[in-house]
């Protein structure tokens, strides 16, 4: 839902705010968050639609293969924009860490009322790692100015951080919750199995 609104708002939000201060084509934004969010979502479908079993087959590989493709967007993100970075102090990163904090906190408080422990959680990780990478690239392709871009690169090295952090603690303290409920014939059902065993 929020990757789909993102092509709309993206540009527009740009327009709006940004435009303000410097020149920003809505329609070129456009084109590129349909290019980077939507094309790669619909390659994606048709593949698992059309080779289901090699997509099982790619699977196990792919959070390995996540990792290191993260690893070197925050590396190239950083290296490139070392200077500034150090430039721009310690207002700038408790910027961006608040930024992936606070998200991943609204995340978990906004829905517990609707959600269950495990459902929470979800959320937070997946607020607290928006990722800044998308708005690093579009820095860097429609904005002439190098500073531009400095707040992604700053951005993308904090979600790293918050958001796995929060998916390892997640990982070993796990919610109670997690167990699958059983409708009662299906409790029944495991009662006499039990049952059965013990005799």
């Amino acid at each position: 839902m929020t990757t789909m609104g993102a092509m709309i708002m993206t540009p527009l939000m740009g327009k709006l705010l940004l435009g303000t201060v410097v020149p920003v084509n809505a329609v070129a934004i456009a084109k590129s968050t349909v290019q980077v969010v939507l094309v790669p979502i619909l390659l994606g479908m048709a593949l698992n639609a059309q080779f289901p079993r090699r997509v099982q087959q790619i699977l196990p590989y792919s959070p390995i293969v996540g990792v290191l493709l993260t690893c070197a967007l925050v590396g190239t993100s950083v290296a490139g924009c070392a200077g500034p970075i150090l430039s721009a102090g310690f207002s700038l990163q408790l910027a961006a860490a608040l930024l992936h904090g606070l998200g991943g906190v609204a995340g978990y408080f906004l829905t517990q009322p609707f959600y269950g422990e495990e459902v929470c959680r979800t959320f937070a990780i997946e607020f607290a790692m928006k990722s800044s990478a998308f708005g690093y690239l579009l820095a860097s392709l429609h904005f002439s100015d190098f500073a531009v871009r400095v707040p992604s690169a700053v951005s993308i090295v904090w979600m790293t951080l918050i958001g796995s952090s929060l998916a390892v603690a997640s990982r070993f303290f796990p919610p109670q919750e997690c167990q699958i409920p059983m409708d009662d014939d299906q409790g029944d059902d495991a009662e006499n199995v039990v049952e059965e065993t013990q005799s």
